[in-house]
């Protein structure tokens, strides 16, 4: 048929109804005549055309399959079917709704994220190109800024190399100051990273004539929206930044956050003001205080040739400043996620969880093609009658693909609705309240793509799983029997592919519940680790003097009033300064030397140690417990011999044991001689899940710092006492911005993995039971469904209630007792490597296994209750009567 006569039948289907009937008859008729002209009888000549003509309807529905226009009236017609199936089964449509709207929803989410952090590139122009230098000796990014201007000044690999610096500054935009996390960053800076400004201008290398010489700002667009109110007219405007007035001179594009994907810095300044926010010498070459260095590759050069010519650089640099640049090797590194810092940890996690995600859909399908069958089971009859009546198997199994594909349409949309709404959520969220971190993971074109892919793939796939059972449907034994006759399963013992399909759903939900049980039970017992400081009734009260123009000898003088200031306040037991504390934002360290080595180059060093500097009464308000010797005293200052105390694990690698390291010396990289004056007990500097780390207490007397915590002892409500800290901290000089939050609180950068972790987990481990729950529920439905005929025959024989349950639901116990072992094994495997992410995470406690056992039997007493009741309203003389 010419394809303009098909497309005219689209607009014309009644006509065409007419033609093919008027065809049909036709023939019957010319073959009626033939059998009259042999002598039939008419009755016995119409009733031979008939015969060999064959089934109408099936003729009717092989030339509509031919048509174009009769195909898409055929899909309709499938497509208004499988919506009224729908509409008469509410329950069973709502429940498979639900149940992919739930997986497949999961997987947008996790495909989303994981998009976000590990697929889409940076938003800068050519970001295929964008590498970060990756110091492998060290394992991180940082420089020095002496290094990275020889860095940028002698490759040949790099359009431009930039560097930046996150740091935290005093803002005051002439009402109350507060504190903002700002980049400084090379005055090439934008430049290397090809970007246009919003709004006025960016800052050049140009602008870069030595130490404070370019106090020009760059605020984000999300920063001048929110204190700017995208006022134009800020251009030209002079704010201070640590009491320095710095000159608005543009803003930047409303999608460029920067180059770390998930820290949204408040705006940008030259580096070359570093003096303003730390006071150090930023020329000094052993002090490692650029955060990273990164740039555009040449068009002709390829990343082992610019990591050669990096390596080049770094040996002459090792052998001209052996002391400070020692061993100087180099690679390349993406610097969305700080190279393998932080992108490997993402990767695993994010494949894992992607896996886990999959599963789930997997499990869906599985439990979906369950309830099918069952359904397809109790819908035997009518599909024998169709069968009888003339349609083609092949029509009735695309009716029931046309109605799976329609409901995991449906519950693709549902899904990806509500992962659209949990994105947008996330994207704002902010998980620790005193860092700028955002993740930006709205959904972009390819994460609806592949929610609709998973939609279209799951419908196709749970909908193939009663295709053998309508393919061995035989209408006559079922129109004459009423019952649909079981077949021996494949794998032995009567075990089909479904109730394989069943198990191993049953093993991931249980690996699932297993995993998440794991990863609550770890983190709550994180939460009780020895930290080596206490969490109960501690305060934080970061400060910064410099932020509000204290400089030299007036900062310790300042920082006794501070502290003799909060004393007084009733509900405080102590308080102490730091300039920094374990598990807090910075951790810095320090070589430290055998008082017998004279050579102090990094390669002669005893131990890398965390270092804090600390004033008296730190250890007591701290809650750090002493184990030999003293604490600091006020007359531990310049005027006195240097001293520390240090931890049991540098005692004891450094001196051997506790005992001889009381009253003994170390050096430090600038020759300075420490005394050891006391032993404290070890704890948690840089995360929750290192190992003893050796780590010095110095006096801050003696080592001044212009930045750093109060540490206060509460006796009283934290919380009260937290309002009067600000208070008084407001009388002692309203210039000095202060952030005030619980020890615990301060915990939550270091609690955000573990917390994801475990919450994606226990998201997934409450679908997990929910797909569990259903597929049971629909495994025994089926056997219920299945086995009316003979239960009511056993119920009419005398059998028990007990006896009743056992025949119906035996099977679907014994596969829930044997997935839900092979989840729990599986689980326990999982959980070690849960304990990567999660600190303390144990799959071996008996808490774990208990809760785990406890929670799977829970889901099959709730999956099977109904099927139970069911099996157990069965009147053998209502159903012998129907059949």
């Amino acid at each position: 048929m010419p394809l303009l006569r098909r497309i005219a039948n689209l607009f014309s289907r009644s006509r065409v109804d007419r033609e093919i009937k008027a065809e049909i008859e036709a023939h019957i008729d010319l073959r009626i005549e033939d059998n009259l002209a042999a002598g039939m009888s008419p009755e016995e000549a119409r009733r031979d055309a008939l015969l060999r003509f064959g089934n109408t309807t099936a003729t009717r529905e092989r030339v509509a399959s031919a048509d174009l226009a009769l195909s898409l009236e055929s899909i309709w017609s499938d497509l208004r079917y499988a919506a009224r199936q729908s509409r008469r089964s509410p329950g069973f449509t709502l429940t498979a709704v639900l149940t992919l709207a739930l997986a497949i929803g999961a997987n947008a989410v996790v495909f989303s994220i994981l998009n976000a952090f590990l697929l889409r590139p940076l938003n800068v122009p050519q970001a295929q190109s964008l590498y970060g230098i990756w110091r492998t000796t060290t394992k991180d990014m940082a420089q020095s800024y002496p290094d990275y201007l020889d860095l940028r000044d002698r490759n040949r690999s790099f359009d431009g190399l930039a560097a930046y610096n996150a740091v935290v500054a005093g803002v005051d935009t002439g009402q109350d100051p507060f504190r903002s996390f700002i980049e400084e960053a090379s005055g090439n800076y934008f430049d290397a990273l090809r970007l246009q400004p919003l709004l006025g201008q960016f800052f050049h290398s140009s602008d870069e004539r030595g130490p404070n010489s370019a106090p020009y700002i760059v605020l984000t667009h999300a920063f001048w929206h929110t204190h700017f109110h995208d006022d134009r007219g800020v251009i030209g405007r002079v704010i201070r930044l640590n009491k320095h007035p710095f000159t608005i001179i543009g803003v930047a594009p409303p999608d460029f956050h920067g180059t770390l994907s998930f820290f949204n810095p408040d705006m940008f300044v030259p580096i070359v003001n570093h003096p303003v926010f730390a006071g150090d010498d930023f020329n000094d070459r052993s002090n490692r205080w650029v955060f990273m260095t990164l740039g555009h590759l040449k068009a002709d050069i390829s990343p082992a040739q610019a990591i050669a010519d990096l390596n080049s650089i770094g040996g002459t640099l090792a052998k001209t400043y052996p002391k400070d640049d020692s061993d100087m090797t180099f690679t390349l590194a993406r610097p969305s996620l700080y190279g393998d810092y932080i992108g490997r940890p993402m990767r695993m996690f994010m494949t894992g969880l992607m896996l886990l995600a999959g599963l789930i859909l997997l499990a869906a399908c599985a439990n979906l093609g369950g309830l099918f069958a069952a359904r397809a089971a109790d819908r035997s009859r009518e599909i024998a009658l169709r069968l009888a009546l003339g349609s083609s198997r092949r029509r009735i199994l695309r009716g029931l693909f046309t109605e799976a594909v329609l409901i995991g349409l449906a519950g693709g949309a549902v899904g990806l609705l509500g992962s659209v709404l949990l994105l947008h959520r996330l994207s704002t969220w902010q998980p620790v309240s005193r860092w700028p971190l955002q993740m930006s993971v709205n959904p972009d074109a390819s994460v609806y793509a592949i929610s609709l892919l998973l939609a279209l793939a799951s419908g196709l796939l749970f909908g193939a799983v009663p295709v053998t059972q309508v393919l061995r449907t035989n209408p006559y034994e079922i129109v004459k029997g009423g019952a649909t006759g079981t077949r021996p399963g494949r794998f032995g013992l009567r075990l089909t592919a479904r109730d394989v399909l069943l198990v191993v759903q049953i093993a991931i939900c249980a690996v699932l519940v297993t995993s998440s049980i794991v990863a609550v039970r770890g983190l709550a017992q994180s939460l009780r680790n020895n930290f080596g400081f206490e969490l109960q009734n501690t305060l934080l009260v970061e400060t910064d003097l410099d932020m509000a123009g204290y400089k030299g000898d007036g900062v310790p003088t300042a920082q006794k009033r501070m502290i003799d200031a909060v004393k007084t306040i009733p509900g405080v037991a102590s308080v102490a300064m730091a300039d920094q504390v374990p598990l807090g934002d910075t951790q810095p360290d320090s070589d430290v030397f055998a008082d017998t080595t004279s050579d102090l180059r990094p390669s002669n060093a005893a131990a890398d140690a965390f270092m804090f500097k600390v004033s008296a009464d730190y250890f007591h308000s701290a809650g750090t417990t002493l184990l030999s010797g003293r604490a600091f005293t006020d007359h531990d200052n310049k005027d006195n011999t240097y001293v520390a105390v240090v931890n049991r694990e540098f005692a004891r690698r450094i001196f051997g044991s506790i005992p001889r390291a009381i009253g003994s010396d170390f050096k430090m990289p600038d020759e300075k001689v420490i005394q050891v004056v006391g032993v404290a007990e070890d704890g948690k500097y840089a995360s929750l899940t290192e190992d003893p780390k050796p780590a010095m207490f110095l006096s801050v007397l003696q080592w001044p710092s212009k930045s750093g915590y109060l540490v206060v002892r509460a006796s009283g409500d934290p919380n009260q006492v937290a309002l009067a800290i600000r208070s008084r901290l407001r009388q002692f000089d309203a210039g000095v911005p202060v952030f005030i939050q619980t020890r615990y609180k301060s915990l939550d950068v270091f609690l955000l993995g573990p917390r994801m972790a475990t919450l994606a987990l226990g998201v997934l481990g409450m679908m997990g039971a929910m797909l569990s729950i259903t597929g049971i529920f629909g495994m025994a439905a089926y056997s219920v469904s299945k086995r009316r005929r003979e239960l009511g025959i056993r119920v009419a024989l005398g059998a028990q209630r007990k006896e009743v349950l056992q025949a119906a639901l035996g099977r679907a116990v014994k596969l829930l007792t044997i997935g839900s072992a092979a989840g729990l094994f599986l689980g326990i495997l999982a959980g070690r490597l849960l304990a990567f992410v999660v600190s303390q995470a144990t799959p071996r406690d008996p808490l774990v296994l208990a809760g785990v056992v406890l929670v799977m039997s829970i889901l099959g007493l709730l999956a099977t209750w109904i099927p139970a009741q069911r099996a157990l309203s069965v009147d053998p003389v209502k159903l012998l009567r129907e059949e």
